[in-house]
């Protein structure tokens, strides 16, 4: 029965990284991002997410988004960064302004590995909208606009998913064109 128990969890974890192997990279900012690579490693090398890395590292949120998850991140872009009022983002990168920062950044963050076909089955089920609970504990809305995944912040500002299931070994990653913000 042990040797039975070992095979079944063996099975398990070669299953496990097989189908994480056999997702296709997906091309974010110029750059692949494996389904093999935790979400800080492939965010690393996408050019089109520099400010965000500089928030996660800034935030203190490295160790954990390396963890082993699950975590949806919604992602926001350079360019959504830049839609915030000019001086923003600087302002929040500033040592005393880390919980501010970090209560953002979790604010895009929803445990579990929610991919596109998952929000579309709890748009489906919540008749249009889905209420997503946030690690930083407010709520985010999730719906659709034609084929496109919109969300909706606490303060009534949508995003949209530009690109969508980027895989990741801890989790899945939905890049969005705007800032989130929480209440």
């Amino acid at each position: 029965m042990k040797n039975f128990k070992f095979l079944v969890l063996s099975f398990a974890g070669i299953f496990s990284t097989v189908a994480s192997i056999a997702q296709k990279p997906v091309t974010v900012g110029g750059a692949l991002m494996y389904p093999a690579k935790n979400i800080v490693e492939n965010a690393m090398n996408s050019k089109d997410h520099t400010t965000l890395v500089a928030a996660v590292k800034a935030a203190g949120l490295v160790e954990t988004l390396e963890g082993p998850g699950p975590f949806t991140v919604f992602a926001p872009t350079n360019g959504a960064f830049d839609k915030l009022p000019a001086g923003t983002v600087s302002n929040l990168l500033k040592p005393e302004n880390k919980a501010m920062l970090s209560s953002i950044l979790t604010y895009h963050v929803v445990a579990g590995n929610l991919d596109s076909k998952e929000l579309a089955a709890l748009i489906m089920k919540g008749k249009g909208t889905a209420a997503l609970k946030t690690v930083e504990g407010d709520t985010l809305w999730v719906m659709m606009k034609g084929n496109k995944i919109m969300l909706k912040d606490e303060k009534g500002n949508m995003a949209m998913v530009t690109i969508r299931d980027v895989h990741q070994s801890n989790g899945v990653i939905h890049v969005v064109d705007h800032v989130l913000m929480p209440k």
